[in-house]
């Protein structure tokens, strides 16, 4: 076995223990929390005074700036914990049920925020808060995915029980993913194309793709510190149930 073999999997094995992982993430979590805020600010002064109405949905276009970061994140969340759920699953890391707990209210909260503000943004833009078509609908079905996970989860009281039954459920629920990004492509239905990740480049101007972005960024590392700080909030539950178990059983 080569030394970058060996430094790989004692990389990996101290970032399973509970103990390490908090002790190496937790300096992480207010530099991440400045950063956050920094792109909040920078992202939402230009959001709402440096770029310009659109030529036909007008001040209704910032709307925008919440909504599709909201959107990517319902997204990226429930990647998130699918892969977390194949470490559950194949790889046996001690933290993947950790990572996909952790993560589940938020992508259901990110989810409803999508859906939420892409009805304000729908009403004076297509004249209805609500349409049953492709994307819509695939969300909706996400936010319920969500949901039911959440509700798995408080159903057991063995946690790595419960991992492994919602590890499956999670990657068969992976399956509507694809279809929420497709949708547009494989029905006809109200959201515009793909606008900023295309072949050609993004058909968007600057002056509303770099808010966009900057939003973008500042949602996604939104996500980064409230992941760590759930995580790190679950460790720290199952240690306290740990010892209150091996305390009721000393005292039986």
């Amino acid at each position: 076995m080569s030394i970058d073999t060996k430094s790989r999997q004692g990389w990996f094995s101290r970032i399973a223990h509970p103990g390490q992982f908090m002790a190496w993430t937790q300096p992480l979590l207010w530099p991440l929390v400045g950063i956050t805020a920094v792109l909040f600010v920078v992202g939402l002064y230009y959001a709402f005074f440096n770029s310009p109405e659109d030529y036909q949905m007008g001040e209704t276009v910032r709307i925008m700036y919440v909504h599709v970061p909201n959107a990517w994140l319902s997204q990226f969340v429930y990647v998130i914990m699918a892969v977390s759920a194949l470490g559950t699953l194949v790889w046996r890391h001690p933290l993947a049920d950790v990572s996909m707990k952790a993560a589940a209210p938020l992508g259901a909260v990110f989810t409803a925020l999508a859906l939420y503000t892409g009805a304000l943004w729908g009403r004076p833009t297509w004249g209805t808060f609500w349409e049953w078509d492709g994307r819509m609908t695939s969300t909706l079905v996400l936010l319920l995915i969500y949901l039911g996970i959440i509700a798995l989860w408080r159903a057991f009281d063995d946690q790595l029980r419960a991992a492994r039954v919602i590890a499956v459920f999670t990657l068969v629920g992976a399956v509507n993913i694809p279809i929420i990004k497709f949708s547009v492509d494989w029905w006809s239905t109200l959201h515009q194309p793909a606008s900023v990740f295309r072949p050609d480049g993004p058909t968007i101007p600057p002056s509303i793709l770099i808010p966009l972005f900057l939003m973008f960024f500042a949602f996604t590392f939104l996500f980064l510190v409230l992941h760590l700080k759930a995580m790190h909030t679950e460790i720290r539950r199952r240690k306290a149930m740990g010892l209150e178990r091996r305390a009721a059983g000393a005292l039986a």
